[in-house]
């Protein structure tokens, strides 16, 4: 899961904005790590750094589940369950334990994440947040720890029945949870979640669910979804009949949605400022861009 090269272990240190770094990033999560990550190494890269990136990332996986292979492994090194990780080390793709992804490399950060289904509450971070970064801190000591914030879902996400939940009640006890754990383990929190719930509730900005029927859709229309921070409404191809069926993504971040994710991840850990970065993945337009990328600042570097 090695994709590419860029990001300085000066994370906690001002950088001057010509100087080119390279920072060794191993992340510890899912498929939201995955979507925060897509454009990082290009965004570092038009910035004039590089970005070497590990993904010891499952899927759906909660912060239990990572620290259950930990002790899998450390009972049985050839545990099938204490090898979870498909990486690349030393040009060779292989399935690997968390160990010997830490002992591979100089890595300067490892992030940390919960699953986003129970990321609201604080009772399933422990004791696994502590655990990871104690296992990190034993094994890559010259790593800095980091927590990556998670997001809500979509508005119109289908968890979010009148009732039982909401978009911002999810935002804020997920927030809260995120940064009651960063403060117990003193660690600092990317705050990518805060720089989604900014777009989505931008009132001049933010996506506005439109009202449809699904069942009246037929493939490939799809309703009006601009500027969803999360892929939202789509149509899958049923690799059996060929068929196409309509499916809601309220979970996972749109392209745009990658792209502020990724502006905030590079503030984050270069302390640069990404307001005039260049790099603007194929599909988003020069101004919802910039709007991203302003955004992306203000979060991390709020005034």
């Amino acid at each position: 899961m090695r994709f590419c090269l860029a990001l300085t272990a000066a994370i906690l240190i001002a950088c001057v904005p010509c100087q080119a770094k390279t920072v060794r990033l191993l992340t510890i999560g899912n498929s939201f790590s995955g979507n925060a990550t897509r454009y990082l190494c290009q965004i570092a890269q038009a910035a004039g750094h590089e970005v070497v990136l590990t993904r010891a990332d499952l899927p759906g996986c909660p912060m239990e589940r990572h620290w259950k292979a930990v002790e899998a492994a450390e009972a049985d090194a050839n545990s099938t369950e204490g090898r979870p990780y498909s990486v690349t080390i030393d040009g060779k793709k292989k399935l690997c334990s968390l160990k010997e992804i830490l002992v591979s490399d100089k890595w300067d950060v490892v992030t940390i994440q919960q699953a986003s289904p129970i990321s609201t509450d604080v009772s399933t971070y422990r004791p696994y947040a502590r655990n990871l970064r104690d296992y990190v801190r034993k094994h890559a000591p010259q790593a800095t720890v980091v927590i990556h914030e998670t997001w809500a879902y979509r508005c119109d996400d289908p968890r979010f029945a009148p009732g039982k939940d909401s978009q911002e009640k999810m935002y804020k006890d997920l927030r809260a949870a995120y940064h009651a754990i960063a403060n117990e383990l003193g660690l600092r929190v990317i705050p990518a979640g805060d720089a989604v719930y900014a777009a989505e509730t931008d009132p001049d900005w933010a996506y506005k669910p439109p009202v449809f029927d699904p069942d009246k859709l037929t493939y490939p229309d799809l309703p009006d979804q601009t500027h969803s921070m999360h892929v939202g409404w789509q149509w899958i191809k049923d690799k059996a009949t060929g068929s196409y069926k309509l499916t809601m993504d309220g979970h996972h971040l749109s392209q745009l949605g990658c792209y502020l994710a990724g502006c905030v991840w590079f503030e984050f850990l270069f302390n640069q400022n990404v307001e005039h970065n260049t790099y603007v993945p194929r599909g988003i337009s020069a101004l919802d861009a910039r709007y991203l990328r302003v955004l992306a600042h203000e979060t991390v570097h709020p005034e």
